[in-house]
């Protein structure tokens, strides 16, 4: 039985389809130069209008290897993945979206990294 918990949770954290992520350098590269950025002390977010796709939004996410080693930036990565992902519903549509996380957001919880992941989307002006 608590196999199949398991397993219903890694549906879940694998939720995001492979047209909403951004995994190429050239579409990072992008958002980085085009987008606008806005930072706290846990996360940087880059943001960029998408013109080509209006009903999705596109995620990426990038921990550097000063975060830690890559357990450590795994986590980050996870946790910043759930955070957006349970906030997503909520966001305006059409918009690329890059994460990178601070050396700080290493030994944080859930609920501070999904409590600045909600910050800056309002920062942005992306939350409905």
């Amino acid at each position: 039985m608590a196999f199949s918990v398991i397993a219903e949770n890694e549906e879940f954290l694998s939720d995001m389809k492979k047209e909403e992520k951004i995994r190429k350098n050239k579409q990072f590269t992008i958002v980085y130069r085009r987008g606008k950025s806005i930072a706290d002390s846990l996360l940087v977010l880059y943001v960029y209008k998408n013109n080509q796709n209006n009903d999705i939004n596109k995620v990426g996410i990038s921990v550097s290897k000063k975060v830690g080693n890559s357990v450590v930036r795994s986590r980050v990565k996870r946790l910043i993945s759930e955070g957006y992902r349970l906030n997503r519903d909520d966001l305006k549509k059409g918009y690329d979206f890059v994460f990178i996380a601070r050396n700080n957001a290493k030994g944080k919880d859930f609920k501070e990294i999904e409590k600045s992941v909600i910050k800056l989307m309002k920062r942005a002006g992306l939350y409905n």
